[in-house]
């Protein structure tokens, strides 16, 4: 006799089949028809479905200790969660990542997945739930309201550190740059105007300097997530849960994960602020515009190779152009500054989602999660893309650069405390009307002697000390409170 092709599950809404071989059930089945957004399932994102796991992992652990669930359940379920954060089943957690519900269809994906596997565990057949059940046993003293916020706090605690190691990588690749510049003189811009000179690596030391600062403001977001409602159930009252409940799962879930989780000392507030997503958002798209703006001025310093500022080369990775034969194009950073594109309008998507939360919950999670996955995953890879395929391969126009400064009329500056604003102001005109250098215009007005001027304009004299190029340490995430 071949083997069933299907088997008939029941819910409220009446009975349905679902294929024989799926480890989802029902609820899965139903929420893949109801949500058929975007193509993307939340198996996209291996850190939120081993996050879900890892939370049926904790409670089941919690509740075999309050005696509520029986050992060889609990037993099955936690050796199923194990098996899945190891990266098994993860193509059977199907629902799309954009769905109804506050995140109800993440919640009964993960129950029916985890409860299927743990049925096989025991000696049955998936979908036998008279022996375990996705609701009763692996669900025990939970609710969508409590299990989703924390996973996905989980999952984006786990994606930060990686996004937090490829700034690292970044920050240390414009430190290095800034060594090797350090002797590199080029005349500064304001506006895009002459300014004064400073040094190539003093410029790339800013930029190191820039991703360092947002490293920390990364490390804080992350102990803001760290706080999670987990045991508040449905709007945060323990409703159907123990008094240890709470600090058993909480304490579980820390072991299983890493993290260093508390829990929140107002379950009712947690429930229904997404305020931490916020905050984390932000500090996505703080570190978006930054590094973006570091983009600009690397497509800028290089641009020419002839007709532009001609500053810098960046490493050619591709031919630029399909009619321009020998073109190269800035396509690292065009490709980081798309990413930060990204990241700033899913910053707005956050925000509205979170302003649009009613009373005890805040529906609209899922469509959180998606954007914040979204942009600590892209900027993690293009944070390690702009430091592997660009900064660790840029070279400097030596020659062109110092020309540029002997022949700036920026120089001028260095002379206001010397002879006064106004006669450098004159200066600055005749050089700007003749085309002669201000070196020469000052020399032969006689205002100062060539010793006296060489002495103000030169580079230790217009620069100043070279700065520091690494940021004070960082403080870790799960550090002191």
């Amino acid at each position: 006799m071949p083997p069933a092709k299907s088997r008939v599950e029941h819910d409220l809404l009446g009975d349905r089949e679902v294929p024989a071989d799926a480890y989802y059930g029902i609820h899965t089945l139903r929420a893949r028809e109801n949500f058929p957004i975007t193509g993307i399932a939340i198996s996209t994102y291996p850190d939120l479905v081993n996050a879900l796991v890892s939370v049926k992992q904790a409670a089941a652990a919690a509740n075999c200790d309050l005696g509520l669930l029986a050992d060889d359940k609990a037993s099955a379920i936690q050796k199923a969660c194990e098996e899945i954060r190891s990266g098994r089943l993860h193509e059977q957690f199907i629902v799309d990542v954009i769905q109804g519900g506050a995140g109800t269809s993440a919640n009964m994906n993960a129950n029916e997945v985890v409860a299927n596997r743990a049925l096989e565990l025991l000696g049955h057949d998936r979908g036998e739930y008279a022996f375990l059940h996705p609701i009763d046993d692996v669900n025990m003293g939970q609710s969508t309201n409590d299990v989703y916020p924390t996973a996905v706090k989980v999952a984006l605690r786990w994606a930060a550190e990686r996004l937090l190691e490829a700034m690292g990588v970044l920050r240390v690749a414009f430190a290095a740059k800034a060594g090797t510049f350090m002797d590199v003189v080029k005349i500064g811009r304001t506006q895009l105007q002459d300014a004064v000179p400073m040094t190539l690596g003093q410029e790339f030391t800013a930029y190191a300097v820039m991703i360092g600062e947002d490293e920390r403001r990364l490390a804080e977001a992350c102990r803001l997530i760290e706080e999670v409602n987990l045991g508040g159930t449905a709007i945060g009252t323990r409703l159907n849960t123990p008094a240890r409940y709470c600090g058993l799962a909480c304490d579980y879930l820390g072991e299983l994960t890493g993290i260093p989780l508390v829990t929140s000392p107002n379950l009712i507030e947690a429930t229904q602020d997404p305020g931490s997503f916020v905050q984390f958002s932000g500090v996505l798209k703080r570190i978006a515009v930054k590094v973006s703006k570091i983009c600009n001025d690397l497509r800028l310093l290089s641009s020419g190779p002839r007709a532009g500022l001609n500053e810098i080369n960046l490493p050619p990775v591709q031919a630029g152009s399909s009619i321009m034969p020998g073109k190269v194009n800035p396509v690292i950073p065009e490709v980081v500054n798309q990413i930060a594109f990204e990241v700033i309008g899913n910053d707005v998507t956050v925000s509205f989602a979170a302003e649009a939360g009613q009373l005890q919950l805040n529906a609209f999670e899922p469509i959180i999660a998606h954007a914040l996955f979204e942009s600590v995953t892209h900027l993690e890879m293009g944070c390690r893309t702009l430091a592997e395929r660009c900064v660790g391969g840029i070279t400097a126009n030596v020659d062109h650069l110092r020309r540029q400064v002997e022949d700036s009329i920026g120089l001028v500056a260095a002379l206001n405390p010397i002879i006064g604003y106004a006669q450098a102001t004159a200066v600055a005109q005749e050089a700007a009307a003749t085309g002669r250098s201000v070196h020469d215009v000052v020399l032969g007005s006689g205002l100062l002697s060539k010793e006296r001027l060489d002495e103000i304009l030169s580079l230790e004299a217009l620069v100043g000390e070279p700065p520091q190029t690494d940021p004070p340490p960082i403080d870790p995430p799960g550090g002191d409170r």
